[in-house]
């Protein structure tokens, strides 16, 4: 571990993507080329030049030391002839004269490509000391404009959604339909995802790879199993008349969900390995699994894909889906303008439905507040007649002789420590 972290520090730091790209054509050399020399595949090269991935290790220093451009040679110091003082004379100070003194590492360049530092000039010789002193340079128009121009060039959020929408709406609707079959579903999955990404512009903006990241949010929305509830969508499209391109169709819509996805986003796209298994979210091992599977189910309805190479298979795939995509006539996405309004009004609408809601709950919770009582009153039970109850338990009720004897005690009175002897008759 130390002695890769060690190899990776020596490396030179790459450049950023546009300028590999740039720094690739100086030399002629092509994505071919330069994977050839590096060891690896052209979308590869593809990806390290649009910034979603970087080089690392034993590739990246062969990469790096491959478009690193050539040190520029010095011309030989030339020692120049002694002048006497009072010979040399302040150059004409004009406009011209002082646009051509601008470097051109100066001029501001667009926002999107990569600035380079300016290269640092000698200082100007000091005149002499008797020498009259220039007057100051009038100011440059064209100078001044260009000085200026970073700020006059900085687009605003709208305006770089509608270019990023304008390059990737249409390609992406393509790319959903072959996903699911269903023109309009791809359609309306390509603008809720745009709408999406609008509503988190500032998430998005910053992101790596915004056309993958809206195609992530097109894809998901377009998989999802509940538009099976909905009548519009059960059913897949007409497919294509001509055979080629239907026996496509028939295999791409025959695969399981996740299969088409890698599919697609490999050989259609042309996505690497381990790009298609993070967009899908899954292992490299099993996203590799999936694309050969797919396309073994996919050989077997194209007979010229069963003889092919893995690499000839690759490029076939995508000259066959790109033509399948570009072949078949799919809704035209709505304008930039359009998606960007309607996203704004789906989030005010749901502000003000969760207000509303907050606010109910708000009412709702005073108004149980303000009836309910203070204490705690126990109910009272209604009055219900009970049978089958026995009898209270108590003395019985007293005969005959027991009254006769009861009286014959009250009427007598004791006298003394005599007894009195109850008579029996």
């Amino acid at each position: 571990m130390t002695r890769s972290t060690t190899d990776e520090a020596a490396v030179p730091p790459l450049p950023s993507p546009k300028e590999r790209r740039r720094l690739r054509e100086a030399k002629s050399l092509s994505e071919e080329e330069v994977a050839a020399a590096v060891g690896v595949t052209r979308a590869t090269v593809r990806s390290w030049e649009t910034g979603r991935t970087n080089p690392r290790g034993r590739k990246r220093a062969l990469y790096a030391k491959l478009i690193a451009p050539e040190p520029a040679v010095k011309p030989p110091a030339v020692k120049p002839p002694a002048v006497k003082p009072s010979a040399v004379k302040p150059p004409a100070a004009t406009p011209e004269a002082a646009a051509a003194a601008v470097p051109e590492a100066a001029v501001p360049e667009p926002a999107d490509l990569p600035v380079a530092p300016p290269v640092p000039e000698a200082p100007p010789a000091a005149p002499p000391a008797d020498a009259p002193p220039a007057p100051d340079p009038a100011p440059d128009s064209d100078t001044r404009s260009g000085a200026e121009a970073p700020d006059e060039r900085r687009v605003s959020p709208a305006e770089a959604f509608d270019e990023l929408y304008a390059r990737t709406a249409p390609g992406l609707v393509r790319q959903t339909y072959l996903l699911t079959g269903r023109r309009a579903l791809a359609r309306e999955s390509v603008e809720r995802a745009f709408e999406l990404a609008w509503q988190r512009w500032p998430e998005v903006a910053v992101d790596r790879d915004p056309a993958g990241w809206v195609r992530a949010a097109a894809y998901e929305y377009a998989m999802s199993p509940w538009h099976r509830l909905r009548r519009t969508h059960r059913q897949p499209d007409a497919p294509p008349t001509e055979p080629g391109k239907r026996a496509l169709f028939d295999a791409l819509l025959d695969l399981p969900p996740a299969y088409r996805r890698t599919l697609l986003l490999y050989d259609g796209v042309g996505l690497d390995l381990p790009e298609t298994a993070a967009e899908t979210e899954a292992s490299t091992p099993a996203a590799a699994g999936r694309l050969m599977t797919a396309r073994a189910a996919v050989a077997e309805r194209l007979p010229e894909l069963a003889d092919a190479a893995p690499a000839e298979q690759s490029a076939l795939l995508h000259d066959r889906i790109g033509g399948l995509a570009r072949a078949e006539h799919v809704p035209v996405p709505r304008p930039a303008r359009a998606v960007r309004t309607g996203s704004e009004n789906k989030a005010r609408l749901w502000t003000r439905a969760a207000v509303a809601g907050v606010a109910l709950l708000i009412a709702v919770t005073g108004l149980t507040l303000h009836t309910a009582p203070t204490h705690y009153e126990p109910p009272i039970s209604p009055p219900e007649r009970v049978g089958g109850v026995p009898p209270r338990g108590g003395p019985q009720k007293l005969t005959a002789q027991d009254l006769k004897l009861q009286k014959s005690l009250s009427e007598q009175l004791a006298h003394g420590p005599e007894r009195l002897v109850p008579r029996l008759e």
